[in-house]
């Protein structure tokens, strides 16, 4: 799955992405960069 990583500034592939439920009800998905190891978050994932 790919998302923006703050860090890089760029679309990165997510690593390890879990699909996770916000407060709100939506779904969204949470992992870490490929590339530098940040967290990533993806709303609607």
């Amino acid at each position: 799955m790919e998302a923006y990583c703050v860090k890089c500034k760029a679309k990165r592939e997510m690593k390890d992405p879990k699909q996770v439920t916000m407060k709100n009800g939506k779904n969204a998905a949470t992992g870490l960069c490929s590339v530098c190891g940040t967290k990533m978050f993806k709303i609607g994932g």
